[in-house]
This record gives structure tokens, C-alpha cells and sequence, in this order.
């Protein structure tokens, strides 16, 4: 791989110029780098980074258990093979994303510590303007780039969600010790403590067996049931083409086609049997804890169908076989209000506790809640209109990486870096200076809604942050389609001479860009 040199720190009075710049060291901004680095090798880039090391979510999230709720089959980059159990702990994914740094030289690349404070687009020099401050002396950073690289995820790493009204409900009464899951300092010794976790999704799935092991008791507290998916944390075609001496390369490859197949049936089978495969779900469950009589109701039977929010992984059952040996005592019901010693739910049950864990999720945080300008005017992300969820109406030579939430986050990351670096590409080739996507005249009285159809997917977060992301049209190619199976031929497959393309004010056939068209209704 021809990588190219990396740039030098900057400051205000000499700014830094790259080619591409990266925003965020996670999992998206590091498969980014690694597709940009292979597919345009001739362009300068660095990544902004706001923490002091990589690894992004699983940086942030220190908690008992910390693990993926994906495959790492899927999850792992397509070019880099994954060795260990589908279901991998914190640290192996951090060592994993260490190794494509050090093996790719990305490292040299990176800016960590650096919290961008603008990014400032001008059409007049087809460039961007970031600013940043630097945080561990508070100097001012400038750089200055030709693309912008949105890699930074969707969420705010430093303030999670607590529901506002916890607040009225007395949760400053409550004498024992309260945190958010996301803020766990891993040195707190919970041992033998009475432990309430307030939540129940996919956090809550992996917190809660952990703390039973060394806990008193744990309570899960949740205001209504969500489903779980139990499997034993192995993949048996993995193994038996291990076995019978299939190399690394291949048995990814092979494995992560096979995991592919089954989620998308499953995947429509959720939309076309959601009851059978609710059967199929307690199944799994009564093998796993070995009580062909386990109970399901009311604490594990949800009111949505199976995959209108995120289903919770199960490795080998650990929550469903904690509860059964008594271990863990499942709630359903809501908080009347916090007292000095746990809580009171509204049906009138006290719930003590020595430490409670909010499993809230998250606080939705649009580009990493920084502020964007586009020749000197504020970029409303609600007033734009989204370019299947990558690119947006109005802002130029930029691309947002946001994952699947029904498969694999990276399996976008991989696709998107194909068509980022094919769009950069394509850009050389015509000499164009500036990208940006506008309706097509045809796309003037299609129907413009919100980012995402809540009977599709509507978890919190998504629902509670719809006023700060860009809205949706009702084609295919103004949306954010949340399907995997049908982006893998779609995305690739988009013709860049497209009329929806402008390129330097000008379209592929032609006449300028209407730019009011671009406007959200």
C-alpha cells in the first residue's frame, strides 16, 4: 500500500492543508483511512481525533461485560480476517482496530486529542476550514481540506440519557451510588452489592449476567420488555473450515457470506412470521436455561415485532440462565419516584439497592454536535435532505459514515469507503474542485418525512433526536434505508454522471444546479 506522508501539526496562523479529512478515530474513521489509503493513494489526509487514543465506542464504554452485540465476521472489516469468537470483548476489538493501525501506518496519520470547535465550507475555494482545540495545552488547531470525512459516530460520548424526569422524581434522594452505564469507571468494586439496572436493551443484556457474577443481587428494572436472541458464542462453519485447513482469508470471507444469507432471511422473517419467530426466539431461551416451562410473561414479551428495535444478543443465554438461578429478578413497570435506599415503582414495589445503573441509552449527537457552516451561513441538518444517508443537500464535498443498525455497523463502513474513494476518483477525472448532491427535476414533488420510518425502526434515541438529523425524501436515493442487502448492489452500483451529482455548479449534463431545489420542504 502507497501511503502517503503525514502532515505536521498545525496552528492558527499556518494551517494545516490535506487532501481528506478524517473526523473520528473509531471504527469508521479507522476503515476509512485504511479504504482511502488502498483506493486513492496519492491523497494526503489526517484524522481528528478528540479522545487520547482510537477505538471510539470502544473506548468510551468501560462497563462489566463490555462486548459486541455483532458478529465480529461482520463487524471486522472485509480486509482484515477475525480469528476469535463471533462475539468479542472490548479489549479484543480494540486490539484488533490496533493492529489494522500499526500494519496500514495509520497511526502517523492521527491527531488525538484535538476537539473540533468549526468546520467552515467555502464554495469560492472549494474547501474546508476546521478548527480545533487542542487538549491538552488548549491551543488553537486550523486545518484545511478538500473533503470532509464525517467518521465520528451518532452519539455524544460525554453526556449519555437520563430521563429529565428522574430529576422530579427524586433521584437526589436516593444515599447509595448512582451512574450511567456509559460513565462505569472500571475500578469500582461492586462486589456483593445490591445492584438496580434501570433498561433493558442490548447494554442491559450485557451488564446484567456480568454483574451477577460477583454482585449480591442484580434487579433489571425495565419499562417494557425487549427481545433477546440466544446462541452459543462460536460459529461451527468457522470451526470446520479451520479444521479441515481452510486459511484465514478465506474462512472470513466464506463465513461472513454465510452470516450475511442468514440475517437477511431472518431479517424478512421477522417482518413476514414475527410470531413464529417469537416462538423460535423462547425456543432458544427454554434450551439454553434447560426449563422447557420457562415463563415468558409479562418480563419478555415485548409489544413491537421482532427487529423494530434492536434485538439483544445472548451469548450462551448468560441472562436468561442468571435469572433462573436466582441471580437476577427481572421488573416490568415504571418509576413512581427514587427514595433514599432504591425505588418505588408505580405498582408499588420498593426495589432497594447499594447502586443503580442507568442502561438509558444514548443522547443522539448530529456530526458530533459541532458546528457547520457553509459559505458563512449555518448548516441546519434538519433543513437538509439526505443522499442515502451520506451526503447531504446543500453541503458540499462531504460524506457522513452511519452505520446499519440491523447488521453490522463496518459492513457500511466498507461499502461507503468504496464509493467515497470512487467519488474522489471520479472527481481527478473530471478536474472538478467541488461535489455536492440537489434534487433532480423529477425529485421536486416527491413526499420529504423524517430521517427514518418509525414502523421501520424506532429505538429512543432515534425517535427522541429526529429534529437535529436530516430529513428523508420518499425515493430510495433521498433515504437512509437501514437494509444492508439491498445497499450491497445499490451503492455500488450508482452512476457518479448522475444528474443528482453537481460538480462545480454544474451538473453531469450540463446546466447549473438549481440550489433552492436542494432545500428541504
Amino acid at each position: 500500500m502507497n501511503a502517503v506522508s503525514p502532515v505536521e501539526p498545525s496552528n492558527a496562523e499556518s494551517p494545516t492543508h490535506v487532501d481528506v479529512l478524517i473526523v473520528g478515530a473509531g471504527i469508521s474513521g479507522i476503515g476509512s483511512a485504511y479504504h482511502l489509503q488502498d483506493q486513492c493513494p496519492g491523497k494526503s489526509y489526517a484524522i481528528l481525533e478528540m479522545k487520547d487514543t482510537f477505538g471510539g465506542t470502544w473506548e468510551t464504554h468501560k462497563y462489566p461485560g463490555v462486548r459486541s452485540d455483532s458478529d465480529l465476521y461482520t463487524f471486522g472489516y472485509r480486509f482484515k480476517p477475525w480469528v476469535g469468537t463471533p462475539i468479542a470483548t472490548a479489549e479484543e476489538i480494540l486490539k484488533y482496530m490496533g493492529e489494522v493501525i500499526e500494519e496500514n501506518g495509520i497511526g502517523e496519520h492521527i491527531f488525538y486529542g484535538h476537539r473540533i470547535t468549526r468546520c467552515a465550507y467555502s464554495r469560492d475555494t472549494a474547501q474546508w476550514t476546521v478548527e480545533a482545540t487542542r487538549l491538552a495545552d488548549g491551543a488553537q488547531a486550523v486545518f484545511t481540506a478538500g473533503f470532509l470525512w464525517m467518521c465520528q459516530g451518532y452519539y455524544d460520548h460525554e453526556k449519555p440519557y437520563v430521563p429529565p424526569e428522574w430529576h422530579d422524581r427524586g433521584l437526589a434522594d436516593f444515599k447509595g451510588d448512582f451512574v450511567h452505564a456509559q460513565l462505569w469507571d472500571p475500578e469500582y468494586d461492586y462486589t456483593d452489592k445490591r445492584i438496580l439496572v434501570i433498561g433493558s436493551g442490548a447494554t442491559a443484556a450485557t451488564i446484567v449476567p456480568a454483574f451477577a457474577e460477583k454482585a449480591a443481587h442484580v434487579t433489571m428494572l425495565q419499562r417494557s420488555p425487549t427481545y433477546f436472541i440466544c446462541r452459543e458464542n462460536r460459529n461451527e462453519l468457522a470451526d470446520r473450515l479451520r479444521e479441515v485447513g481452510i486459511d484465514e482469508p478465506t474462512v472470513h470471507r466464506v463465513v461472513r457470506q454465510q452470516i450475511l444469507h442468514d440475517q437477511a432471511r431472518f431479517t424478512q422473517r421477522c417482518i413476514d412470521e414475527p410470531d413464529t419467530v417469537f416462538e423460535e426466539l423462547k425456543e432458544l431461551v427454554r434450551a439454553f436455561t434447560g426449563k422447557p416451562d420457562f415463563e415468558f410473561e409479562p418480563h419478555f414479551t415485548p409489544k413491537y415485532r421482532p427487529w423494530q428495535q434492536r434485538l439483544a444478543f445472548c451469548p450462551n443465554g448468560d441472562v436468561f440462565r442468571a435469572a433462573v438461578a436466582g441471580k437476577v429478578t427481572v421488573v416490568t413497570d415504571t418509576i413512581e419516584r427514587f427514595t433514599e435506599t432504591g425505588v418505588r415503582t408505580a405498582s408499588g414495589e420498593e426495589i432497594e439497592a447499594d447502586l443503580i445503573v442507568a442502561a438509558t441509552g444514548f443522547r443522539l449527537s448530529v456530526m458530533g454536535g459541532i458546528p457547520f457552516e457553509v459559505d458563512g451561513e449555518t448548516v441546519d441538518w434538519h433543513d437538509t435532505v439526505t443522499y442515502r444517508g451520506m451526503m447531504f443537500t446543500g453541503v458540499p464535498n462531504m460524506a457522513w459514515v452511519m452505520g446499519y443498525f440491523r447488521a453490522s455497523w463496518t459492513l457500511r463502513v466498507d461499502m461507503l469507503g468504496d464509493f467515497v474513494c470512487g467519488l474522489l476518483n471520479h472527481m481527478d477525472e473530471l478536474g472538478a474542485r467541488q461535489v455536492e448532491v440537489a434534487f433532480r427535476p423529477d425529485d421536486a414533488s416527491m413526499d420529504i418525512g423524517p430521517w427514518i420510518d418509525a414502523d421501520n425502526f424506532n429505538p429512543g434515541y432515534l425517535m427522541r433526536g429526529l429534529g437535529q438529523l436530516p430529513q428523508a425524501g420518499d425515493r430510495p436515493d433521498w433515504r437512509h434505508n437501514q437494509d444492508y442487502w439491498a445497499e450491497r448492489n445499490e451503492i455500488p452500483a450508482i452512476d457518479l454522471d448522475g444528474t443528482e451529482f453537481v460538480y462545480d455548479g454544474k451538473r453531469a449534463d450540463g446546466p447549473p444546479a438549481n440550489r433552492e431545489m436542494a432545500k428541504a420542504g
